[in-house]
């Protein structure tokens, strides 16, 4: 098993106009750190730029339960399985993202990173949709 955080943010708009603007892959780069080069489309996947290459990202389809997961392939093949959810909170909205360490994130201090990346981005994403 992998160690793993639970990310999440309060915002104050209903779950069903949070999920139709985060189901929305084009939306990312607005609001995503890691995918602001922005994604082309390659059938079924997305491919964005990054310092380290490119990386191929697969996004759930869409559902009525809130789910926004994604996989993101990295240039040396590795995959990365990021949950992310929308669900109601009262007449607002709950953005929850569990991050895993990956097995060869060896210093705690990488993993702090991407986690407080992750904050700013779903604090970015909420800035958004209240503005």
């Amino acid at each position: 098993m992998f160690e793993s955080r639970h990310i999440s943010i309060r915002i104050e708009r209903p779950a069903a106009e949070v999920y139709a603007f985060a189901k929305d892959p084009e939306s990312f780069p607005k609001w995503a750190a890691g995918l602001a080069s922005g994604l082309t489309r390659d059938g079924d996947r997305w491919i964005a730029h990054g310092p380290g290459g490119d990386v191929m990202v697969r996004f759930s389809p869409e559902n009525p339960y809130g789910v926004l997961d994604h996989w993101v392939t990295l240039a040396d093949g590795t995959e990365l399985f990021i949950p992310l959810r929308v669900v109601a909170n009262g007449d607002g909205a709950e953005v929850g993202l569990t991050l895993y360490r990956p097995p060869t994130m060896y210093e705690d201090a990488a993993f702090d990173r991407d986690a407080a990346t992750v904050a700013r981005d779903l604090a970015r994403l909420k800035a958004l949709l209240e503005a």
